[in-house]
């Protein structure tokens, strides 16, 4: 069974950083992507930054020039490095792969559990 486990969110005060981890374990052949999403309290999920298998890297206006999404490809690992966080960066983080799963006879969009990151003011 593959499932994607996050790591790393946390309280921060505005301006700080924090770095988030999702590792996808289980019998992966592939992964064609990764990326970060986030729900604030009362908003719908948005994307926050992917990464595809080739480096081609995609972000949010909102985060562009704080954030860097980075993958090392030999772990199945996907890194956000977030700073000079604000507030409204507040929200839950969820880990997504689109992957393929051995046996499987296509590609699968697999979600993680969800980080919590915490940004005062």
């Amino acid at each position: 069974q593959v499932q994607l486990v996050e790591s790393g969110g946390g309280l921060v005060q505005a301006g700080g950083s924090l770095r988030l981890s999702c590792t996808a374990s289980g019998s992966i052949v592939s992964i064609r992507a990764m990326g970060w999403y986030r729900q604030a309290p009362g908003k719908q999920r948005e994307l926050v930054a992917t990464i595809a298998s080739g480096g081609r890297t995609n972000y949010a206006d909102s985060v562009k020039g704080r954030f860097t999404i980075s993958r090392d490809g030999a772990e199945n690992t996907v890194y956000l490095q977030m700073n000079s966080l604000k507030p409204e960066d507040t929200g839950v983080y969820y880990c997504n792969a689109d992957l393929l799963p051995l046996g499987s006879p296509r590609f699968l969009e697999v979600w993680g559990q969800g980080t919590l990151v915490t940004v005062s003011s």
